[in-house]
C-alpha cells in the first residue's frame, strides 16, 4: 500500500512495448535514498503504478508491464525522457500522509490545464465517465500517484489546487494539456458502492424505499 506522498521523481531511460507486455527502464539520478535501498522483487509505485522491481543496473531499474498495465494506464504513452513520480510502500508502523492508494490504476484522465494562481497552482484534470462516481469535492483522488484533494468537482472535470512544493517535487511542472495521467480513486468509495450494490435489488416481492419509510425505517 502506498500514501500518495511522492518520494522522488525519475526520468524514463526507455520503454519497449510489444504485443501485450513491455519492459520500463527508469533512471534513479536525483533519488539517491530510493537507488540505495531498492532491491529485486521490492514493490514501487511509477505515477502511482504499483510495478516489481525485476533488474538493477547502475542508478536505474527496470519492471516489466503487463498487458493490463499498459491498457488501464498511461505508461504505455510514455517516451524516454519523460519525468515520473516515485513511491516505496509504506512501511509498518509508518505514518499515512495522504491517503490510502493502493497503486492499482483505475483509469486514464487528461490535462484540461495547468494555470499559475500567485504562488500556488491549479491543476484541472477530465476523469472518464466510468470513474465519476467515485469522485466528490474534498474527496481524494490520486494523479499520477500524487494525493491530492478535489477542490473543484463540476461537469466531469478534477481541479486541485497545489502548492510549489508539490510543483517543485513531482512530474506535475512537466504536464501539458491533453496529457495522459493515471487516476487512481478512493478505495473506500468503491468498497461503499460494492456493499450496497445487491442492496439495490428487493429481497422480497413489493418491498420498496417508500414501503420501508410507511414501515418507520
Amino acid at each position: 500500500m502506498f500514501t500518495g506522498i511522492i518520494e522522488a521523481t525519475g526520468a524514463i531511460e526507455s520503454l519497449a512495448i510489444g504485443q501485450e507486455s513491455g519492459r520500463l527502464h527508469v533512471n534513479l539520478s536525483g533519488a539517491g535514498d530510493i537507488a540505495a535501498e531498492l532491491k529485486c522483487g521490492d514493490s514501487i509505485a511509477v505515477n502511482g503504478c504499483c510495478l516489481t522491481v525485476a533488474a538493477l543496473g547502475s542508478g536505474s531499474f527496470s519492471a516489466d508491464l503487463s498487458g493490463e498495465t499498459l491498457r488501464r494506464t498511461a505508461l504505455g504513452q510514455k517516451k524516454a525522457g519523460d519525468i515520473v513520480n516515485l513511491e516505496r510502500p509504506l512501511p509498518a508502523g509508518g505514518r499515512l500522509g495522504g491517503h490510502f492508494v493502493q497503486g492499482h490504476v483505475d483509469g486514464i484522465g487528461r490535462v484540461l490545464r495547468l494555470a499559475a494562481e500567485g504562488d500556488n497552482w491549479w491543476l484541472s484534470v477530465r476523469v472518464p465517465e466510468d470513474l465519476r462516481r467515485y469522485v466528490v469535492e474534498k474527496g481524494s483522488l490520486a494523479i499520477d500517484g500524487i494525493s491530492l484533494t478535489v477542490a473543484r468537482w463540476q461537469n466531469g472535470a478534477a481541479e486541485v489546487a497545489l502548492i510549489p512544493f508539490t510543483v517543485e517535487h513531482t512530474n506535475v511542472r512537466t504536464l501539458l494539456p491533453d496529457d495522459a495521467v493515471n487516476l487512481e480513486c478512493d478505495i473506500l468509495a468503491k468498497y461503499v458502492e460494492s456493499l450496497l450494490g445487491p442492496r439495490q435489488t428487493p429481497s422480497a416481492p413489493g418491498l420498496t424505499v417508500r414501503k420501508l419509510i410507511e414501515e418507520g425505517f
